[in-house]
């Protein structure tokens, strides 16, 4: 029976929303710009694609019985998140404040007013349809994130229910305090250009939250692991690299001038981080490697996301480098502690949000420390206590729910054999030569009744 519930949610809803009727727009912008929504569209387009780009930087990143699992896990979002943000996510976020803490979810329930028009506060010169895509696709990828931490050993069906409630409590009523005309941070002054706060600590507060909550994988000694293949990090880092030019960027929501100093700043912010990151580790004694410079390019595009429109080209250099240094040296840190977080989430997207934030603070153009007020660093430094405590302990509440709902973590034994077959019957390699090698899950397969293959077997790989 509880394996029919989804389908039975599913079916229910698609009926339902057949016979919403379309109603017209809730408010009338001015007119529609052709060169708008030409930029917007394929802004839109490239943020979806980032969601791809990171099922393969953190699938390549796993141990090799889990990268189908890891993938599934970013690719699942685009489909599970897209149906909550049309009936009640959009609404949550950007529907009419109540206390500048949430929308109200009657404003946009299932795209209700959201059609071609434009949109005074949302959207001046492009359809607020086309506004609510765009924001769809930060929604879907901020869920996505958050799996890398507790990669490995987190039951499907529950990662599922977790990212529905997480949507719903978490980064709707985050987006519509930071971006909505009305929301509580957005009236303080708090800048988050394209979602330092909204997406990146988030997703990496949750992401400490959940390795927490999870513990450590059964086999973890506290050492990193070899990663399955490397040229998917390195294929995901380039679609990451692309995509967030449509994060960033598009974020100016129109084709003007601050969406050109956004892809400049984006672009830079990146090539500083990569290259710190790789000078930093041969400092250390260690060899140049392709998953350090594809970690630090990430870094620095999570740094640079709230400053994107805000800061120079020569700010974004430092602020690149200098996020990309400390997220190195929490990285070291993290294995003298006792948490398991499988990919370093928290070191690279929490405290890289972080860092994008409080140096937003200091670059801004004009109302930065740098430039002498004060008001804005101070307001984003009472943004980020805030939001990483609502992000945090939120988070940790939904993982416990969601547990007792649905256990989250794999037994022993499914973890041992791998989420790839013990969750989805699917394994990386040819058959099971993935199995060869490794007698203790090749063992624990047989036990739980997939076909087995031995290099003596007849028919056995080559």
């Amino acid at each position: 029976m509880k394996t029919s519930v989804p389908l039975i949610i599913l079916v229910a809803l698609s009926l339902f929303a057949a016979f919403v009727p379309a109603t017209e727009p809730l408010k009338t912008g001015g007119a529609i710009v052709p060169g708008d929504v030409a930029w917007m569209l394929c802004s839109s387009a490239l943020v979806l694609f980032m969601t791809p780009g990171l099922s393969f930087f953190y699938g390549g990143m796993v141990r090799t019985r889990n990268v189908i699992s890891t993938m599934l896990q970013s690719f699942i979002s685009m489909g599970l998140v897209s149906l909550i943000w049309i009936a009640v996510g959009f609404s949550l976020a950007f529907g009419d404040s109540i206390g500048g803490f949430i929308g109200n979810p009657s404003t946009f329930f299932m795209f209700k007013g959201v059609t071609g028009a434009t949109h005074p506060d949302l959207s001046p010169t492009v359809p607020l349809l086309l506004f609510a895509m765009f924001q769809l696709k930060f929604a879907v990828i901020t869920p996505a994130l958050i799996t890398g931490s507790f990669a490995e050993r987190v039951r499907f069906t529950s990662y599922m229910l977790f990212i529905t409630l997480f949507i719903v409590f978490i980064y709707s009523p985050l987006a519509h305090m930071t971006w909505h005309p009305n929301g509580l941070l957005r009236t303080m002054g708090v800048l988050d250009f394209a979602g330092g706060t909204v997406v990146h600590m988030s997703a990496g507060f949750a992401a400490l939250a959940g390795a927490l909550m999870l513990g450590r994988r059964k086999d973890h000694t506290g050492e990193a692991h070899t990663p399955a293949n490397i040229p998917f990090i390195i294929l995901g880092t380039g679609m990451l690299w692309f995509g967030w030019f449509g994060f960033n960027a598009g974020s100016a929501l129109a084709a003007n001038e601050t969406a050109a100093q956004a892809f400049a700043t984006t672009n830079t912010a990146s090539a500083s981080a990569a290259l710190a990151w790789v000078f930093f580790d041969m400092l250390k004694g260690r060899k140049p490697s392709a998953v350090g410079a594809c970690i630090g390019a990430v870094v620095g595009l999570v740094a640079i996301t709230p400053a994107a429109g805000f800061v120079s080209v020569g700010a974004s250099i430092f602020i690149g480098a200098f996020s990309s240094l400390v997220s190195s040296f929490m990285v070291s840190l993290k294995s003298k502690t006792a948490i398991d977080d499988t990919l370093d989430v928290f070191p690279c997207h929490g405290v890289g949000g972080l860092m994008g934030m409080l140096l937003t603070g200091v670059f801004a153009k004009d109302v930065g420390l740098a430039f002498g007020p004060t008001k804005t660093f101070l307001m984003h430094c009472l943004a980020l206590v805030l939001v990483s405590g609502f992000s945090f302990f939120g988070s940790y509440i939904l993982y416990k729910i969601t547990d007792w709902i649905l256990p989250m973590r794999v037994s022993a034994e499914d973890e041992e054999i791998g989420l790839d077959l013990s969750q989805h019957g699917e394994s990386m390699l040819d058959g099971d030569a993935i199995l060869q090698g490794h007698s203790e899950v090749h063992a624990a397969a047989g036990r739980k009744g997939f076909p087995v293959v031995s290099l003596n077997s007849p028919g056995a790989p080559a």
